[in-house]
Order: C-alpha cells, then structure tokens, then sequence
C-alpha cells in the first residue's frame, strides 16, 4: 500500500505539474485576482525550474560527489541499485535509461578489480508488471559480456530503496557471512537516502554516486544562466522526489 500511494501521490510534486496547473489557472479561473496570480505563477515556476544554475545549486547541497577509481579501496562486494533500465517487451531486450551509469561504473569498477564481486539489486519500480525484472535480466546480461555468473549476486525482491537495504542484507548475511566490506552504488542525487536505509539494516557501506550533476567545483557557461532548460525542470523531478522521500522514510522510521 505505502509503495503504491507514494506512486500515485509522486504526480503533485514535479514543477511540470505545478505549471500546467498554473497555466490552467490563469486562463478558467473566474476571479481575475487569481488569475493574475496564476499568471504571475506559471512565470516563475517556468523561470525558476528551467533554469540550469539554480538546479545545480540546489543539487550541489545535495549530491553525495563522487570518488575517482584510483582514490576508491578495495571491497568484497559493490551493491548497485536498481532503476536504471527499462524491458521492451516488442524486441525482448533491457534497455537502459537515464541512471544506467550506475551499472556502468560497476563493471568498471569491477574490471579495475576494485570489487570481488557485483550485488544488483532491485527487481521492478514500477506499480504493473513491465516485463522488467531488472537484477535477472541485468545479471543475464552481464554474463554474456563475459563477467562469470558467480561473481554477479542477484536480489530480486524489492521495490523501493528501503527493500533494496531489507533485502540486499538477507542476500549477503545468507550467503556470504564472511564478506565485510561493502561500496554502495548509486546516482549522487539518490546516495543520501541510500546510505541511511543500509545503515538502518545495519549494512555499512561506502558510497560510489554516479550519473552526477555536480561536482564540487563551480564552473558554468554564459548561456545557463539565462536560457531555460527543460532538461533541468525533469532533474528538479528527481531531487525534489528524494527530498519527500528522505522526509517520509524518516518518518515512517526507514532511515
């Protein structure tokens, strides 16, 4: 239940819903008070969401930044989170999506013998069945580019970033009690809240973010200061579902 209202409710936090209402204000409200209002609304929440300076200030307080490969030790296990593919059902193939850098990085690090072994965890975000089922399909995948089937773990069980923590330390204190060093790996965006639930299931882990949009050095061009982004308006998707989602885990007592 609590996985499928947070789903639901999801659509009345983006700017893109605030500003369509806003328009849709300003042209059928009665009251030209609130049609003003509305007007003066839609203006900002397009000005203020689109533009690609303010997203990467607020994204910068918080992103958990990045580590370089040569300043990353060595672990037993990288934990890669899922969300980062979709399934096409038409050609039967994975397809990956904007965080597929999380998986990327892995095999890197993996191939940099930096973790013994890659944990994918996460079976499917999505509320109906997709035909994804990622750490399965993922796994699949990964053997046939020649990683060995026994260095890919599999959990397929959870649905959010608090079962991703529950489920992934099942896997790991089941079938692997001996390894003690853990790299969590995850967008730098989605770390914070990832960090927290693992450290709630008392799973310690190091953090490695990728698909980053900040770093910490500042350095921005003429043009992102004023012309608006409507790529920015979909990353305030992002941080702003973090931030809900950071408050109501503490909540709920996740984190």
């Amino acid at each position: 239940m609590f996985f499928i209202l947070s789903k639901a409710l999801l659509i009345f936090t983006t700017p893109y819903t605030w500003f369509i209402l806003s328009v849709f204000g300003a042209f059928f409200l009665r009251k030209d008070k609130w049609k003003k209002w509305s007007k003066y609304t839609a203006v900002f929440v397009f000005l203020f969401f689109s533009n690609t300076v303010i997203l990467s200030e607020f994204m910068r307080m918080w992103e958990i930044h990045g580590t370089r490969f040569e300043n990353t030790k060595n672990y037993d296990v990288g934990i890669v989170l899922g969300g980062m593919s979709d399934y096409n059902n038409d050609l039967d193939v994975l397809s990956i999506t904007g965080h597929g850098d999380r998986i990327w990085q892995a095999i890197t690090l993996y191939k940099k013998h930096k973790i013994k072994k890659i944990l994918i965890s996460g079976d499917s975000g999505y509320v109906t069945d997709r035909g994804l089922h990622e750490a399965k399909q993922l796994k699949k995948v990964l053997v046939e580019w020649g990683i060995p089937s026994n260095d890919i773990i599999t959990e397929d069980k959870s649905k959010n970033t608090h079962e991703n923590a529950l489920e992934s330390k099942k896997v790991l204190d089941r079938s692997y009690p001996h390894f003690s060093k853990f790299l969590l790996i995850t967008s730098g965006s989605h770390m914070r809240r990832s960090l927290a639930c693992f450290d709630k299931v008392g799973l310690k882990c190091d953090s490695f973010s990728t698909d980053l949009i900040t770093g910490p050095n500042r350095g921005y061009f003429w043009d992102q200061y004023i012309i608006p982004n409507q790529d920015a308006m979909g990353q305030w998707n992002k941080l702003i579902k973090e931030w809900i989602g950071y408050f109501v885990y503490d909540m709920v007592g996740y984190i």
